[in-house]
């Protein structure tokens, strides 16, 4: 058999033109992990040349990929047979990412696609097929219309729409595509469509509206079936007013939403079923939904049986067909918000028989599922919070609210109906045993505290907290042998994905909002933890979606109107994406928004043509104590936005464009250092240990005063008592400045500190994520316990104390830096990555005064030593190494 297979191989060989090396047989390793768009089988592709991308699964040593091919057609068994071949790419190549180059996609339609790759003896992998769906391709392509309630923006009914219809033959196939202005949940036939939450991801709803495609063929049967839709305002129709001036945003308008369902038969015609006034709509028992406030529901309204055949909807009324809030409608093509865990409480108490108190013992964003029998019109209060009162009984209650002016200045901001309050969902029992969970609203919090108008029995039972955030995969793993180490890890994953929901947040109950700052900072804790490319991307989206005219962008994004300019934040433009590139070697984020990139900097530029930035600037947010040079640390991040856009100008083969930022980031570096160095000392503006890391780790500092200014910092931070006295900005860079410059005992030192203020003295208050403030005590005055913009100490476990570093030079970890630290303190420290090229290890482990280090390098990358961090590199083909030290 394998003589036959071979001989097919090379007569499709011959008959295809195929040049790439000679096979020989079946060889050891096999593509995995075959991917489109950086996704797994997607549904829904509308890029008109979408990505392809797989890595190696081969245990020897050495183990790489010499040539490809990859094949695609829509024919799966053809395709195994090198026939019906749509597009095929033949390489001798080591790299694992491609992009499509064929002729037009059409929509619609399920492609397969094959990889075969030549290992280093020349011999042939088995072939590995793979899927993926094209969607709309083109906003012309939607049919229907566009259907909404017709009520007024400021009405609280939550409209549930319904239609019926019949399939008169046998279904093969089906795909429901369904948009909203708005948030939605779809169902078919009294089942609930897929497994996300809050769809669609929020955007600027008057630039870009997101669709989501979804398998349903086993929802759907010949004969009689029911659609059923609710819609949520989310942060297309806020409700009620917000600091943040959402409510006034260009785009506020009645929730809507478009659906096409597309039905295959056995006998291979098609329908299309789509919305129209055939739906028809009622008010449900969602009696109030709000994204920042919380969701009220009736139970005696409610409807059994609303979305499915023959329910009597004599009295519901036909929908009403609005025009199309915006003409750019395009695939959510990223991992969905889910909710991926859950928890009982770990405590309950009973303060009267109509009052209780849980904890839950995590602190994260999330719904709560409750569940509960009572006397029928009980009014029952979820309130949720994540700290309590002094005396540790109740929730911390600021005027009923957390949040911010909205009650504390109801003259400027509104006042609030009385059952529409922060962070509380509100229920009205019927007599029965009612089940409650939010659809389009999710808080911040660790406890709840249930209140009710009569007394209820209640147990640890009664209720459940679910984890909600953007669903991305886990990559990295890390663990050592000092517990609070891994206890920061963990609540810093725990913030990381606190503040991930279709866009990256500052905190996931007083604000939700898209600080670019924020995000930028926590970049690479997000990457070396997760597969975060497609949420990255699609901010990115956002990004070019609120950008201006001249360049500028708002400070938070996506935003309603509101955010000024702030240098040090809306940098995110820029190192966002080439940080994406450094992780993923994928240029195409860099391709995407090199205009905006360019056109950014050109704004601050302009601003500030003598190369500082003397305002527009927030500085290093928050400090312990002393505050550094806004001007100084603004100007290094107008420094930084030049030198990407000159980088990414080489890459992509603007050489003009390359010489011209290249020039311009080397005079914004000069003007800093001729301003704020010290030459002689080697102190820049005051010394302050943000003001000596940030010029370090950002390559600001010239060479011959490299040694002063990092002996500086550490006698700084000495005199600190190796202790934290950054904001920010400083916290970004003060770890790997110290690492970087042979002081990462002190670095370790710094980490591991338990008084104030230290990461550690959250953890020994009871903290089970990051937040927002050094002070612990502080947070009486509203701080959030569930920040990530101190997060940037989880990539730095993973870069010094397991020392996995990304290669500029060879980007997606196609050569790894490999500079793992044997700090004194610690017997033990793994740590995994799962890179484009596979799985990527370095632990290291202490034994009577020796250090056993191993190390594994996945097939087709390659990884450059430098043991405890020093010394003579050693250059690593793929595999397993050991080394004793």
């Amino acid at each position: 058999m394998k003589r036959v297979y071979l001989l097919l191989v090379i007569l499709s060989n011959f008959m295809y033109g195929n040049t790439l090396l000679a096979q020989k047989e079946t060889g050891k390793c096999r593509p995995v992990d075959l991917r489109c768009e950086h996704l797994t089988r997607p549904l829904g592709i509308d890029r008109a040349e979408p990505r392809f991308s797989w890595h190696l699964e081969d245990e020897r040593n050495g183990a790489k990929q010499l040539a490809y091919r990859i094949t695609l057609g829509t024919d799966s068994a053809a395709l195994v047979r090198n026939k019906g071949v749509i597009w095929q790419e033949k390489k001798n190549s080591g790299q694992m990412l491609t992009t499509y180059k064929g002729k037009a996609l059409k929509p619609f339609t399920r492609y397969y696609w094959s990889v075969t790759v030549w290992d280093q003896d020349q011999q042939a992998s088995e072939q590995t097929i793979s899927s993926f769906e094209t969607g709309f391709m083109n906003t012309a392509q939607w049919k229907g219309s566009f259907v909404s309630d017709g009520k007024d923006i400021e009405s609280r009914e939550t409209p549930y729409f319904r239609k019926e219809f019949v399939l008169k033959k046998k279904v093969k196939s089906a795909r429901a595509y369904i948009v909203a202005a708005g948030l939605y949940e779809l169902s078919l036939n009294g089942s609930k469509v897929g497994d996300h939450f809050l769809d669609p991801a929020f955007t600027d709803y008057g630039k870009r509206l997101l669709y989501v495609a979804y398998d349903v063929t086993r929802l759907l049967h010949e004969g009689e079936n029911a659609i059923g839709v609710i819609l949520g305002n989310g942060w297309y129709n806020h409700q009620p007013v917000a600091e943040w001036n959402f409510h006034q945003a260009p785009w506020r308008n009645r929730p809507s939403f478009c659906l096409n369902i597309h039905v295959q038969y056995t006998d291979g015609t098609k329908d299309v079923i789509t919305s129209d006034r055939s739906f028809k709509v009622a008010a449900g028992p969602i009696t109030f939904n709000a994204i920042y406030v919380a969701e009220n529901y009736d139970f005696r309204k409610d409807l059994p049986g609303w979305n499915t055949w023959a329910f009597d909807d004599s009295s519901w009324t036909p929908a009403v067909e609005v025009s199309c809030p915006c003409s750019n409608i395009v695939s959510q093509t990223m991992y969905p918000i889910r909710k991926t865990e859950f928890r009982k409480p770990v405590s309950l108490k009973k303060l009267s028989d109509t009052l209780y108190l849980y904890d839950f013992g995590q602190n994260w964003s999330g719904i709560t599922g409750f569940r509960v029998q009572g006397q029928s019109g009980t009014k029952v209060k979820l309130h949720h919070g994540e700290q309590l009162d002094s005396r540790r009984k109740r929730i911390f209650d600021d005027n009923n609210t957390q949040f911010y002016q909205n009650v504390k200045e109801p003259l400027k901001y509104g006042v609030h109906p009385v059952d529409e309050i922060f962070a509380t969902d509100v229920l009205w029992l019927d007599g029965k045993v009612d089940t409650f969970a939010p659809r389009f609203n999710y808080k911040g919090f660790q406890y709840v505290e249930v209140s009710s108008d009569k007394p209820l029995e209640l147990t640890k039972d009664n209720i459940t907290s679910y984890f909600v955030h953007t669903d991305v995969p886990v990559s990295g793993s890390f663990e050592c042998s000092d517990s609070l180490v891994n206890r920061l890890w963990r609540a810093t994953n725990y913030s990381y994905l606190s503040n991930l929901v279709g866009y990256p947040t500052d905190c996931p109950h007083r604000e939700k909002n898209g600080w670019t700052g924020d995000a930028h900072l926590a970049i690479e804790t997000g990457l070396y933890g997760f597969d975060g490319i497609t949420f990255y991307e699609k901010w990115m989206a956002d990004h070019r979606d609120n950008m201006y005219d001249n360049g500028r962008l708002r400070c938070i994004i996506p935003s309603g109107g509101w955010g000024g300019d702030i240098a040090d934040w809306t940098c995110s433009v820029t190192i966002i994406p080439w940080t994406l590139y450094e992780f993923y070697g994928d240029m195409t984020c860099l391709k995407d928004n090199y205009s905006t990139m360019k056109k950014h900097t050109d704004y601050w530029l302009e601003k500030f043509p003598d190369g500082l930035i003397t305002d527009a600037c927030l500085g290093d947010w928050i400090p312990y104590k002393s505050v550094a040079n806004r001007e100084l640390t603004a100007s290094i991040y107008h420094y930084k936005n030049v030198d990407i856009v000159s980088r990414t100008a080489q890459l992509l083969g603007f050489k003009s464009d390359y010489e011209h930022y290249k020039s311009e980031a080397e005079r914004i570096k000069d003007t800093i250092n001729q301003k704020f160095l010290n030459r002689e000392t080697g102190i820049y503006a005051n010394g302050y240990q943000t003001e000596l890391s940030m010029p370090l780790y950002w390559g600001i500092v010239p060479e011959d005063c490299i040694q002063k200014v990092a002996e500086q910092l550490a006698k700084r931070v000495h005199e600190d008592r190796d202790h934290l006295d950054v904001g920010i900005m400083g916290c970004k860079t003060i770890l790997n400045a110290l690492t970087e410059t042979g002081n990462v005992e002190q670095a370790y030192r710094m980490v591991t500190q338990q008084d104030y203020p230290s990461w550690g003295n959250w953890l020994r208050q009871g903290g089970t994520t990051l937040f927002e403030n050094w002070d612990y005590n502080g947070l009486a005055a509203g701080y959030s316990q569930n920040h990530i913009m101190y997060g940037e100490i989880g990539a730095w476990f993973y870069k010094a104390l397991a020392g996995i570093n990304v290669d500029p030079a060879q980007p997606g970890f196609k050569n790894i830096l490999l500079k793992p630290h044997f700090v004194e303190d610690l017997d033990y420290v793994k740590a995994s990555y799962k890179s484009p090229f596979g799985l990527i290890v370095s632990e290291w482990t202490r034994n009577q005064g020796k250090v056993e280090y191993k190390v594994i390098i996945p097939p087709g990358a390659t990884a450059t030593l430098y043991l405890d961090g020093k010394g003579e590199a050693k250059q690593l083909s793929s595999g397993t190494y050991k080394f004793n030290i």
